[in-house]
């Protein structure tokens, strides 16, 4: 009974990557579903979600002063790029669940155990930032702005610039937010050692400030309001970094002990 011919391994590869890029298209398009489903009631009440998030700058805007409008779509436009940005935000766990399941299977177990924390972890501390700029940034920012507006000028900000100014402060918090996530991770591939990045705390420092000074307002009191909890959540990832790199450590001295 002759035996049926072997797959060349061109075929085999060809086969696997198909069934990857596949798998991958299947992810993608139930995220982009999620996000779809998430968008229609923010696009119905997206003149409601404008209007909560333009409430740190209508509080600091002078007695009858309002937001305005200076481009012909934008009354309608402007609400619905936010609806569109919330609606990623609030799908975004799954998004990223589905992009957790497409790389997961590529994992070993070890790196599976050490990937989720960081993974819902990085998801917490992104939000935190966002919540953080909105409640405690916002209002400093924009009550300095008014303070500071000169004589015979009458603060009235274009909606569409202020959705521009928020979002780029929220995702420069929410980034900001991730700094134990980098150097949990700087030390765990072994780039960089808890002793190096503790011995440089003065750099980290002025890179802190520089950063912080690039992406909010000309103003000290905003620089410091980002500048500090960064340099918080720094020292935060050190720690972790600690207990990461002692754990490794005591790893690898069972494996060289089971040898």
């Amino acid at each position: 009974m002759s035996e049926e011919p072997e797959e060349p391994p061109e075929k085999l590869a060809e086969g696997t990557l198909i069934s990857h890029l596949l798998e991958l298209r299947n992810r993608l398009m139930r995220a982009g579903v999620a996000v779809l489903i998430a968008l229609i009631p923010c696009a119905w009440k997206s003149n409601e979600l404008f209007n909560l998030v333009a409430i740190p700058i209508k509080r600091q805007l002078p007695k009858n002063a309002h937001l305005i409008a200076t481009d012909v779509l934008a009354p309608f436009m402007t609400p619905f790029k936010l609806s569109m940005y919330v609606a990623l935000f609030i799908a975004m766990p799954y998004v990223l669940y589905q992009v957790w399941s497409f790389v997961a299977p590529g994992l070993y177990r070890h790196e599976k155990r050490f990937a989720i924390p960081l993974l819902v972890s990085s998801i917490i501390l992104f939000y935190t930032g966002i919540a953080f700029a909105y409640f405690a940034v916002f209002p400093v920012v924009f009550r300095f702005m008014a303070m500071t507006t000169p004589p015979g000028v009458e603060m009235m900000t274009d909606i569409t610039s202020y959705l521009a100014f928020v979002m780029k402060m929220f995702l420069a918090f929410g980034i900001a937010f991730e700094a134990p996530i980098a150097v949990v991770l700087l030390v765990a591939t072994g780039l960089v050692s808890v002793e190096k990045l503790s011995s440089n705390r003065g750099y980290v420092v002025i890179g802190v400030f520089v950063i912080a000074a690039a992406v909010t307002p000309p103003d000290t009191i905003s620089m410091t309001i980002l500048a500090l909890p960064m340099y918080l959540l720094y020292e935060i990832g050190l720690f972790f970094a600690r207990i990461v790199a002692k754990s490794r450590r005591e790893a690898e001295q069972r494996e060289a002990k089971a040898q």
